[in-house]
């Protein structure tokens, strides 16, 4: 068995290393939304480059206007634009639109359209850059491919600092429990196992679909976690085992017993993550198929490479004691003993004596947490999820302060003839339809093919387009080809809002209540709209998703507990833990508080994808240690029928086994607040701070006092379900 596992380690060897070129950034956009479809519109009829990047000019003392600033910006353009893939540049040496131009003059800003896809624009990133020339003007390359370039490289970055603290923080942590160098090594292996064939298999199915390059931290992030946790608790079965069996015996009751347990976690957790499958985002949808194999690998690594090496170490899984950690491993065997000693026997005593209390009081404070998730605000990310210090994020930061979030990030609206766009009768229609939108509340102007002249009318309009091949002005001849052509116009409606504000979001709600006139129909994308419409989708499949996991791990707890109580009490106890992590979400990244501390700029809004993604892994992970805790006492239970005994007993017998193992997740997890990408690092305070709540109070606390109130009807089953047990 370890020569098998050897091999497949040998062979994910080439792939494993080489996962980030495999793996996708962004994932975030969906085809479906009003916005994308309008965008597709305008690449088939205006022939608008489906990805683009901004090219950011600026100059302490000179302005745009002097003839040497716009000379050194057009060389500059030409050489960006000779890239083969380069298609139009549109700013303000090429249409001569003041409004690309800063208030002091000193900043311009041009659009280069790429003929790509996004991923491959993304890859065009160093061609481009090499084709940047020598320049005394300051410049930043920002938009959606080179924050997405950035995000890759920043990702790899985060995941590197990860790992240099987690692992020897776990490695450290691991010797405090078993006291010994063999014990303590055998779970990071298990752990190095897993994440080591599930990066080679996410490699492999990046040549065949698309996957996201957040996949490769949470699949590290998940894969380190369980498995070490997993490994813990079938090591520490272990070790107990042989106090009492021979090498063989105590091989086959660990898997009768914390294999069993390792199972049905494991379960849960591929049931929750595979929840994310219902999504149609690559970034939700590459987590979920990254964070099922992960966990496969990972039980199974636990079921079957652990046992034999465990078979072949036998005793000598104490081998290599340091004196230090040994006493600390004795001291922490004894408090979660049965013995009346220690700590976990001191709670199991206050719990029993007064379980109503305990209730109260932690129901209470779980609540208190979880309230601030009432004033929730949600977001989906855009490059403000990149520190400042990358180029992406500076550029985009210079053209927030000079312009306004609103004119960068305008809402665009595609409108679609039934015949030829500038036949008179579309012209009045259009022009009826802008002036409208003009009038909307918080609207600064619309930029359009009859916006083009506040002093021409609609008759005049009319008439103009009905002869383009008289427009002789070269600045309408642009502006034309740009906006309008075949059945399609573009209008753009500039705001002063911040895209991701509540204010952008009720002015797409009004844009869309705007009808187009007869003839024609309208799409409304831009930053605005398609923030607003990825979060309605996300929590328009959330609650199926929430369906599935709750009852798909409802069925699977029935199997191992034989128990229609036990499960719905563990279902309610994990939701409360993640709903305490949620609380922690909007103080922290929604309202700035501990923003010094750990190194974000606020937005005022929660990232959309992470209470998704936070409860698909939550609901499973926290279900691990209600399986290990609840895996004991229904030993108890079974030998003694003494629910209350059976209770005090699983608690005592897993409560150090359980912190231990809940501080491995949580070192791991926590490890990525030092993340720069700002999903990454909620994605990682979030769990770690859900697991510490779920492995303390909700297991220590919590869950034992609802089965001492509980009592027998913890094991209440119907007798139709009793009999098909008992067949």
């Amino acid at each position: 068995m370890v020569a098998l596992w050897a091999i497949a380690c040998l062979a994910a060897i080439p792939f494993a290393p080489r996962v980030a070129d495999a793996l996708q950034p962004g994932g975030f956009s969906n085809a479906r939304t009003e916005g994308a479809r309008g965008l597709q519109l305008l690449h088939q009829e205006l022939g608008v480059s489906l990805s683009s990047v901004t090219i950011v000019f600026s100059h302490p003392d000179k302005r745009v206007t002097d003839a040497d600033y716009a000379g050194e910006v057009e060389r500059v353009l030409r050489s960006l634009a000779a890239l083969p893939q380069a298609g139009n540049v549109v700013g303000f040496t090429t249409t001569g639109n003041a409004r690309f131009v800063s208030a002091d003059g000193r900043t311009t800003y041009a659009g280069i359209g790429l003929n790509a896809t996004t991923a491959e624009a993304q890859r065009l990133l160093p061609a481009l850059r090499e084709r940047l020339p020598d320049t005394w003007l300051q410049v930043w390359i920002t938009g959606g491919p080179a924050a997405y370039a950035d995000i890759e490289l920043v990702s790899q970055h985060d995941l590197a600092r990860s790992e240099t603290i987690s692992l020897p923080l776990a490695l450290l942590s691991l010797l405090v429990v078993f006291g010994g160098v063999v014990a303590a090594g055998v779970p990071l292996v298990v752990g190095g196992v897993a994440v080591l064939l599930t990066l080679g298999l996410v490699f492999l199915l990046g040549q065949v679909t698309e996957m996201s390059i957040f996949v490769q931290n949470l699949a590290t992030m998940l894969g380190l976690g369980i498995s070490i946790d997993y490994a813990l608790l079938m090591v520490s079965r272990f070790r107990e085992e042989l106090a009492a069996h021979d090498v063989s015996e105590a091989v086959a009751n660990t898997m009768d017993t914390a294999g069993r347990a390792v199972f049905f976690s494991g379960v849960t957790v591929f049931l929750g993550l595979a929840g994310l499958l219902l999504f149609d985002y690559v970034m939700l949808r590459s987590i979920g198929i990254g964070g099922c194999i992960v966990v496969a690998m990972s039980v199974l690594a636990s079921l079957s490479l652990l046992p034999a090496v465990l078979a072949i170490l036998g005793r000598r899984i104490d081998a290599w004691p340091l004196p230090l950690f040994r006493g600390l491993a004795r001291r922490t065997h004894q408090q979660g003993s049965a013995s009346p000693t220690g700590l976990w026997h001191a709670l199991a005593v206050l719990v029993n004596r007064q379980p109503l209390l305990v209730f109260l009081v932690v129901l209470a404070v779980l609540t208190s947490l979880g309230a601030p998730f009432l004033r929730v605000r949600m977001g989906a990310p855009d490059v403000t999820v990149l520190p400042a210090y990358v180029e992406s994020r500076q550029g985009f930061d210079i053209l927030r302060r000079e312009f306004g979030a609103g004119e960068i990030a305008p809402n665009f609206v595609v409108v679609e003839s039934d015949g030829p766009v500038l036949a008179a009768d579309r012209i009045g229609a259009l022009y009826d339809y802008a002036r409208a939108l003009e009038k909307l509340p918080g609207v600064v102007r619309t930029e359009s093919i009859v916006s083009l002249d506040a002093g021409i009318g609609k008759a005049q309009y009319q008439f103009l387009y009905s002869r383009p091949e008289a427009i002789t002005d070269p600045a309408v001849k642009v502006q034309l080809d740009l906006l309008a052509r075949g059945r399609v116009a573009l209008v753009s409606v500039v705001s002063g809002h911040n895209p991701v504000s509540a204010e952008a979001a009720a002015l797409v709600r009004a844009i869309r209540s705007v009808a187009p006139g007869p003839g024609l129909k309208a799409y409304v994308g831009g930053a605005p709209a398609e923030l607003m419409d990825v979060v309605a989708d996300l929590y328009t499949v959330f609650p199926q998703t929430l369906l599935l996991i709750v009852v798909s791990t409802y069925l699977a707890l029935l199997v191992l507990f034989r128990s229609v109580v036990l499960p719905a009490k563990a279902v309610l106890m994990n939701t409360l833990s993640i709903l305490a992590s949620y609380g922690a979400l909007v103080l922290i990244f929604q309202e700035g508080n501990l923003a010094g501390l750990l190194n974000f700029t606020p937005e005022g809004f929660v990232d959309a994808t992470v209470p998704i993604i936070m409860f698909s892994v939550l609901f499973g992970l926290s279900m691990d240690y209600e399986v290990f805790m609840l895996s004991r006492v229904k030993e108890a239970y079974d030998r003694t029928g003494d629910n209350a005994a059976a209770v005090a007993e699983g608690l005592q017998r897993t409560g150090g086994i359980i912190t231990s193992a809940a501080l491995i997740i949580v070192i791991v997890a926590g490890s990525f607040a030092f993340a720069d990408i700002i999903v990454v690092k909620a994605l990682g305070i979030g769990m770690a701070l859900a697991i510490f709540l779920d492995a303390t109070i909700v297991r220590g606390m919590l869950v034992p006092s609802t089965m001492h109130l509980l009592g027998r009807a913890n094991w209440w089953a119907p007798a139709w379900l009793r009999r098909r047990q008992a067949g």
